[in-house]
């Protein structure tokens, strides 16, 4: 098993105002005098964890948590019907980070994410290339529609039991079911959204199931409130298209000229297939991609080790 960092506290923690009632969790453990780096959350809707300040050498990193807009700590919550999702979108997160790094007084930081966090830390530093020291992703997304479609349409091909349930549950076409889930979230009756909540949780389980080294139940598993934020706030930017233009990330990645990059994938990754992460290597030219053998989405302990090893290399920069 890949080793780990011991666990760690935060020494710093607050909630960040960010305008319209909305206040972003934060917190800051590791050195206080290390390398700054960020950790950028999957989902969207996931929230961080304390397993994320594992992975940096506590010594020689100054590592920075969020929970994104909506969910984890951070409040109000996607679950409460009435919480405005109008003003949870990529642009606002991409404006909440710049705030953090501003408000923490760091100049420039590591990034460092998964899944959806990788396509929200690559528009940010496809934004701000200038405040970006280098990137780390495992399992590189970039949300692009075909990758969406791919996700909640094209997948139906390997599970079509289980697609044809998830597809019903909104009662709408096919091609037209995240949308069917982000209004089914945004339904008054809770006994609407629990089930909405619930039929997309199982079919992300579903999606990773053949996985060699996944676990059982991962989304099923969680809270109820946690499911609750996380299908809202998941349905609300896949049904957006994340509010980025088609490819925007692949088009614009020479904005990241200079900014070193290690993108590490799993070969047997179905969710996020290889291809993006290719496509992204080839596009940006200081991108380095390693592929993982053994590796779905979920990761294996040969990615957790790639992970670890690169980020004691850039420990040293």
């Amino acid at each position: 098993m890949a080793e780990l960092y011991p666990p760690i506290e935060p020494y710093d923690n607050g909630m960040l105002d960010v305008g319209g009632g909305n206040h972003v969790y934060w917190e800051v453990c590791g050195n206080p005098d290390g390398k700054p780096a960020l950790v950028v959350h999957g989902g969207p809707g996931s929230g961080c964890s304390p397993r994320h300040r594992q992975d940096f050498d506590p010594e020689r990193y100054l590592v920075v948590l969020f929970d994104q807009r909506g969910c984890g700590r951070s409040t109000p919550p996607a679950s409460d019907p009435e919480t405005n999702m109008s003003s949870n979108t990529t642009d606002h997160l991409l404006a909440d980070m710049e705030q953090l790094r501003e408000h923490l007084g760091i100049e420039r930081w590591l990034l460092s994410g998964a899944s959806w966090g990788s396509t929200l830390l690559l528009a940010y530093a496809e934004r701000h290339p200038d405040r970006v020291s280098e990137i780390v992703i495992t399992g590189v997304t970039t949300t692009r529609r075909s990758e969406i479609d791919w996700l909640y349409h094209g997948m139906s091909r390997f599970f079509p039991e289980e697609w044809e349930r998830f597809r019903t549950v909104p009662d709408i076409e096919h091609n037209d079911v995240v949308a069917g889930y982000a209004r089914l979230m945004d339904d008054p009756d809770q006994e609407v959204r629990k089930r909405a909540a619930n039929e997309w949780c199982s079919w992300e389980d579903t999606i990773i199931s053949q996985e060699p080294n996944g676990t059982a139940n991962v989304y099923a598993g969680r809270s109820l409130d946690e499911k609750l934020s996380f299908v809202r706030i998941a349905s609300h930017y896949f049904s957006n298209g994340a509010w980025l233009e088609e490819k925007e990330l692949l088009r614009n990645a020479d904005r990241l000229t200079g900014i070193p990059g290690v993108l590490i994938h799993g070969r047997l990754d179905l969710a996020a297939p290889l291809e993006t992460a290719w496509e992204l290597d080839h596009a940006w030219p200081d991108a380095e991609l390693t592929v993982v053998e053994d590796s779905g989405h979920t990761g294996s302990d040969t990615m957790a080790e790639h992970k670890h090893s690169t980020l004691d290399r850039f420990a040293r920069n």
